[in-house]
């Protein structure tokens, strides 16, 4: 198996299993630790800086390393559609009535009135599902994979070009 694939499996798994901590550890549930679900970001990061070192040593030039990272990254996010899927479907089924719950009452200490908090609820209410909170997650991290590999490819093929 090659480094891109391994890379975007790894990817896939090491956020699936973030996603899975912060489900039993009930942190999604606290709007303090709500936002350690971004630990992702880094995570992935850390795995397309380790696959495109790796990638380099191949001898691709700047513009296979992006595509390298990128295609590291749509594997991952694909993989993240069914876990993301097992996750709000099988484990964890009540998760967006939670997470509705939690939005309400931050709102309602912010001050909002009842009208403005029925609407932004309805309003999260049309993308809260789990097929489409799967594929915003697979998009995230093949746009933040993208964004990514261009800063580590260049920081990558530098230092390689760099070194005696």
């Amino acid at each position: 198996m090659n480094v891109t694939t391994r890379g975007g499996i790894l990817i896939g798994v090491l956020c699936g299993l973030w996603t899975f901590v912060m489900g039993f550890t009930g942190w999604y549930k606290d709007p303090a630790l709500l936002y350690a679900f971004w630990l992702v970001i880094p995570i992935q990061i850390g795995v397309l800086i380790w696959g495109l070192r790796k990638v380099t040593s191949t001898g691709k030039q700047y513009g296979g390393l992006v595509g390298a990272g990128t295609l590291m990254s749509a594997i991952g996010g694909v993989i993240l559609i069914f876990i993301s899927l097992l996750f709000t479907t099988v484990v964890f089924p009540e998760y967006f009535n939670e997470l509705r719950a939690i939005q309400e009452e931050m709102l309602r200490n912010s001050g909002q009135s009842e009208a403005e908090i029925a609407a932004a609820l309805e309003a999260s209410s049309q993308t809260n599902t789990p097929i489409i909170q799967a594929l915003f997650g697979c998009i995230g991290t093949v746009v933040t994979g993208f964004l990514a590999s261009l800063i580590i490819g260049a920081v990558v093929k530098k230092k390689i070009i760099s070194q005696p």
